[in-house]
C-alpha cells in the first residue's frame, strides 16, 4: 500500500502564517542561512516579502506561489489604511508579481487571492471581512499544494522504485514547496516505501542551491544523497551511476518547453546523449498555456555579483562583464516526461499538456 500523507511529512516547515488576518503575518524558514542555520524571517508588510523573495529567502516555484497568496493578506492589510482599498490592494499585488517574474506560481497566487477579495467586496462585505476570506484563500492555496506534491509523489514513485541512482538539479524538494516537493516528492514517497537508492546533487552554480539545500534537506529526511559540481554530471551519466535525471520547473510553456534553474538544458542534452530519462516534476499551476513555446517565458537576469562575490568572497578579477540568466528553457523534445499532481505527460507536446491538465 502506497504511503499516505500523514505518514510521509516534509523534513521541514518552510513557512507559516502567524496570527489573523488584521494583524498576522507571514514567517520564513531564511534559506539563505542554509546549511549552516535554520532560521526565520518575519515578514509583516509587502516590502518586506517582496525584498525577501528577491534575496531567496523563499524560492522554489510553489513556495514562492504560497507566500505570494499569504502576501496579500499583508497587502490587504496596508490597503485597509487607504482610502480606496481595491486600487491599492491592485498596486501592492503589482508589487509582488514583479517580485521574480519567471515563476509563474507567483502571479497565479497573487490573481487568484485578488479575485476572491474582488468577490467579497462586490458582494457587500466590508474589507475586513475580505481580508479574512483572502486568508483562507491563502490557506487554501497552502493546503493544495502540499497535496498536489503527494499527488506528483505517487506518480513518480514507480519511476524511482526502478532506479538505484537518480540524479536532480537545483532544488524542487521540500524547501521548495509546502509539502514534500515536487522532484523530491517521488523520492520520499519511494524511501518511505522501503526502496533504497541515492540521489545525486549537482552543487546548482551559482547560488549552490542543490549542496546547500537539495542535499540538507535529503539527509534530514533519511535519503542517501551526494553532492556532485555541475561538470561531474556527464561523468556520472557517463558511468551509468543514476537510472534517471528528476527535476522541477518555474515555468511550463503550452508546448511542454520548460524553463528551470540554470544548467537545467545543459543537463537535458547530456541525458539524451546517454540514453538517460529525464523528468520534469511540475504542479498545473506553474504551467502556462499563454505562452505557445519556451521562447516567450520571461528570464530573470540576476546580479553580476553572484557570480563574482558568491557569499561574500571575490572569486573573478574586479571590473570583469558578468552575463547571469537565472534559468534556461529546456525544449519539449528533450523532456522524457511531464510529471503533475494530474498524471503524467508523455509525449511532451501541446496535445498531450491540455488533455492530462483537463484543457484539451
Amino acid at each position: 500500500m502506497a504511503p499516505t500523507r500523514q505518514e510521509v511529512k516534509p523534513p521541514v516547515e518552510v513557512l507559516r502564517w502567524v496570527g489573523d488576518a488584521a494583524d498576522g503575518h507571514l514567517r520564513l524558514l531564511d534559506q539563505t542561512r542554509l546549511p549552516a542555520e535554520a532560521a526565520f524571517l518575519d515578514c509583516r508588510d509587502v516590502p518586506g516579502l517582496v525584498g525577501a523573495i528577491r534575496r531567496l529567502v523563499v524560492r522554489g516555484a510553489p513556495a514562492i506561489g504560497v507566500a505570494a497568496g499569504y502576501g496579500m493578506v499583508l497587502a490587504a492589510q496596508a490597503a485597509a489604511r487607504e482610502r480606496q482599498f481595491l486600487p491599492a490592494l491592485g498596486g501592492l499585488a503589482g508589487e509582488l508579481v514583479a517580485a521574480r517574474p519567471t515563476a509563474v506560481n507567483l502571479a497565479w497566487a497573487v490573481a487568484r487571492v485578488r479575485r476572491r477579495a474582488e468577490t467579497e467586496l462586490a458582494g457587500g462585505a466590508a474589507a475586513p471581512a475580505a481580508a479574512e476570506a483572502m486568508l483562507r484563500e491563502a490557506r487554501a492555496i497552502h493546503d493544495e499544494d502540499a497535496a498536489m506534491c503527494l499527488a506528483i509523489g505517487r506518480h513518480a514513485a514507480p519511476l524511482v522504485g526502478a532506479c538505484a541512482g537518480v540524479l536532480t538539479h537545483c532544488n524542487a524538494g521540500a524547501l521548495a514547496t509546502a509539502g514534500i516537493g515536487t522532484a523530491t516528492a517521488g523520492m520520499y514517497l519511494a524511501h518511505a516505501g522501503g526502496h533504497r537508492f541515492r540521489v545525486y546533487c549537482d552543487e546548482t552554480r551559482p547560488l549552490l542551491q542543490g549542496s546547500r539545500l537539495t542535499a540538507w534537506e535529503l539527509l534530514r529526511g533519511g535519503i542517501d544523497a551526494v553532492v556532485i559540481t555541475d561538470s561531474m554530471a556527464a561523468q556520472v551519466l557517463r558511468e551509468g551511476r543514476v537510472q534517471a535525471v528528476f527535476t522541477g520547473a518555474d515555468r511550463i510553456a503550452a508546448n511542454g518547453d520548460v524553463a528551470n534553474k540554470i544548467g537545467t538544458y545543459g543537463l537535458a542534452v547530456l541525458a539524451r546523449r546517454h540514453d538517460v530519462p529525464f523528468y520534469v516534476a511540475a504542479p498545473y499551476s506553474t504551467f502556462d498555456l499563454s505562452l505557445p513555446a519556451g521562447d516567450a517565458i520571461p528570464i530573470e537576469q540576476r546580479g553580476g555579483e553572484e557570480i563574482t562575490e558568491g557569499f561574500g568572497r571575490r572569486t573573478a578579477p574586479a571590473g570583469v562583464a558578468t552575463y547571469c540568466p537565472a534559468f534556461d528553457v529546456t525544449p519539449a523534445e528533450l523532456v522524457t516526461a511531464i510529471i503533475t499532481d494530474r498524471g503524467v505527460i508523455q509525449p511532451v507536446d501541446e496535445a498531450h499538456v491540455r488533455r492530462v491538465l483537463g484543457c484539451a
